[in-house]
């Protein structure tokens, strides 16, 4: 994404600035368009195919072209048009009811009525000002279909061959503690952190797969089915091992065979005395023994996708069944573009009392930081990281253009490395994508020798003007608690456990069990991501906190309900006797405890370390599985917290921990 924003503001500049030498001077509007425009369709058009895409791209443009057009004809009316603006801000966050397409639409209109605003093109300037967004719109459509081209299938191929690399690691990992002979809580730390990585590239394997309409795979594709069970397995197989070596480090000879790939030396190390005279070893044994296959058939895949590039994979490019755009108060999407339109306001009368020419970085800031917000926590957190993000930039960049002044031809490439980078660190850091988009606008003022320290200051001041706006509209206009976001997807949560556990109760396919087993480890990601606004501590401190406590549990019972559904697949039969009767007190557990969602997370718990019996997952694997479950839900709402001693039994919260 990275590359294909930056090659297309690249390519369109260069056409723009050769029509401007060698055919008719271009107003700067056309200029500011391409980069605006580029962005966004690099950014916001995600369709699947290329013809969809070029459909979100030509109604982008039409958008583009009345915006513009629109605050051409309204510059003479300086408060006509601001009061414009407004309107289209609002319309453009309204039409996120239509979903990804309406998102993208939006954004076009929106920075276009930004950029004619704020550069102000006549009505004569109006025809050549259009071949901004026309070129931009040919050139990301030819940059994104035929040189960075979207292909799924080598992008699932580095997916696999990045879900090796991240087994890999563990595996050292492992390895480093047992020849230590200890578990330091460094090595629990880094082992954890590693499972995330796998976990985060196995969900992004699995998103590759192609999906019909109603994005679950289907038996019909047999081929990506057995793909996704190659990595659920992989996926499932290094937890388990993370979780048993834990509590029983494996010999380092053991861990060192599976590195090198010697499975046959691996598997005689295992029925050694050495592992055989302690049964929790023997188990981690097991687990590591299952990595090692796992990663083997993932070795299998990885190989035929470099062969055949997944020919036997359908495509499955079913459309999805069309939703009803909702325009109710009852919509979170209507309800956040009521925000938007009282921050913009916000930002527009207080920016306007501080600059008159540009206002506009407020009004943008006010915007921009309810993209991809749940609550207002949310959006607070995203407001701190622009205004940390601009001030840093413009730091930095202050210092680079007065170094380069008079180097064009140093600081055109560092330009361009800059808006590489803000978009590579796009979905990794927010207030890394504004660090080094500050840094771009600092070098192109001092490029065109326009750069000065009030100028920048300002900028500073109308982001923090937006930041504030965009803050006090999310507390202020129809509020979206963190505490209410993170009920919902608690909720959710609880309703895929349940789905999961009945389906594997009425004896449902192989392929439904695994798809019900992947979106519960995606709804577990996103209880995290909406727990993390309560404060960002968890993610750091050395003690675990309230939060993070509470997210252990969950995790605990998201992994042990996947540890069910793949020996619920193995028995190929419908469970009986116990595990039937477990499954049946998990549901009742559910039933009893969704309804207090987040409660969970404010309570005060002890942490409880030390041993309890080591987990048989091999031997009794659907039986432990579903009771750990229980366990694990009885956990998240203790009856009396501050009393509750540890509990020495079944604990994978230690492991995991």
């Amino acid at each position: 994404m990275g590359a294909r924003v930056t090659l297309s503001i690249l390519l369109s500049a260069v056409i723009l600035a050769l029509i401007h030498v060698f055919i008719v001077p271009l107003p700067q509007v056309a200029y500011g368009l391409i980069v605006v425009l580029s962005i966004e369709g690099g950014v916001a058009v995600k369709d699947r195919s290329p013809r969809e895409q070029l459909k979100t791209r030509l109604l982008g443009a039409a958008a583009s072209f009345a915006c513009v057009s629109l605050s051409a004809l309204l510059e003479g009316h300086r408060y006509i048009s601001d009061l414009t603006f407004l309107v289209v801000i609002f319309l453009a966050a309204v039409a996120r009811v239509y979903g990804q397409r309406g998102f993208a639409i939006g954004m076009f209109a929106f920075t276009s009525y930004f950029m004619g605003a704020y550069l102000r093109p006549t009505l004569s300037d109006l025809p050549l000002a259009l071949l901004g967004p026309a070129t931009a719109i040919v050139m990301g459509h030819l940059v994104r279909t035929y040189v960075i081209v979207d292909d799924w299938r080598r992008d699932l191929l580095q997916a696999l061959i990045a879900i090796d690399g991240r087994v890999s690691d563990i595996l050292l990992r492992l390895a480093v503690t047992s020849s230590a002979g200890q578990i330091s809580d460094q090595d629990q730390r880094d082992l954890r952190q590693l499972e995330e990585r796998l976990k985060d590239v196995a969900l992004m394997a699995e998103g590759f797969l192609p999906r019909p309409g109603n994005e679950a795979l289907g038996a019909g594709n047999e081929p990506a089915m057995v793909l996704a069970m190659k990595i659920f397995d992989a996926h499932l197989a290094a937890e388990s091992a993370i979780v048993l070596s834990l509590e029983a480090p494996a010999p380092f000879v053991l861990i060192h065979a599976l590195i090198e790939g010697d499975e046959a030396l691996a598997r005689r190390v295992s029925e050694g005395p050495a592992v055989t005279a302690d049964n929790r070893v023997s188990e981690t044994a097991r687990a590591l023994l299952w990595l090692g296959e796992a990663r083997s058939n993932l070795a299998d895949a990885i190989r035929e996708g470099e062969a055949d590039h997944f020919r036997a994979i359908d495509q499955a490019d079913a459309p999805a069944a069309p939703v009803k755009p909702d325009f109710s108060l009852k919509n979170p999407t209507i309800r956040m573009a009521l925000q938007i339109l009282f921050a913009a306001a916000i930002a527009m009368a207080f920016g306007l009392a501080l600059s008159r020419d540009r206002w506009f970085w407020a009004v943008l800031t006010s915007f921009i930081i309810f993209s991809n917000t749940k609550s207002r926590g949310d959006a607070a957190l995203r407001a701190l990281q622009r205004s940390i993000g601009t001030v840093l930039g413009i730091a930095l960049g202050l210092v680079l253009a007065t170094l380069l002044s008079g180097h064009p031809f140093v600081i055109l490439p560092l330009a361009a490395l800059s808006i590489f980078l803000a978009f590579y660190f796009l979905q990794v850091s927010y207030a890394s994508l504004t660090f080094f988009v500050s840094i771009v606008l600092c070098l192109v003022y001092g490029l065109l020798g326009t750069l000065t320290l009030d100028v920048l200051l300002l900028r500073v001041e109308e982001t923090m003007i937006g930041a504030l706006a965009g803050t006090i509209a999310a507390f202020v206009v129809f509020p979206a608690p963190t505490r209410s976001q993170l009920d919902l997807n608690v909720t959710r949560w609880f309703d895929g456990l349940r789905q999961l556990l009945v389906a594997a109760r009425d004896g449902k396919s192989n392929f439904e069990l695994i798809e019900l087993s992947r979106k519960l480890d995606a709804m577990y990601r996103d209880v995290t991501v909406a727990a993390r606004p309560l404060g960002t501590s968890w993610a750091v401190v050395t003690k675990p906190g309230e939060v993070r406590q509470t997210l252990t549990i969950f995790l605990g019972a998201t992994y042990w309900a996947r540890i069910f559904a793949r020996y619920a697949m193995r028995a190929e039969t419908r469970p009986q006797g116990e595990v039937l009767a477990a499954i049946d007190d998990a549901l009742r557990q559910i039933d009893a405890l969704q309804s207090r969602g987040a409660e969970c997370f404010s309570i005060k718990r002890k942490t409880a370390r030390g041993g309890g019996r080591h987990l048989p997952i091999f031997n009794e694997g659907s039986r432990v599985g579903v009771e750990m479950i229980g366990n694990m839900l009885s956990r998240l709402y203790p009856e009396k917290p501050t009393e509750q001693a540890p509990e020495p039994a079944r604990n994978p919260a230690s492991a995991l921990r």
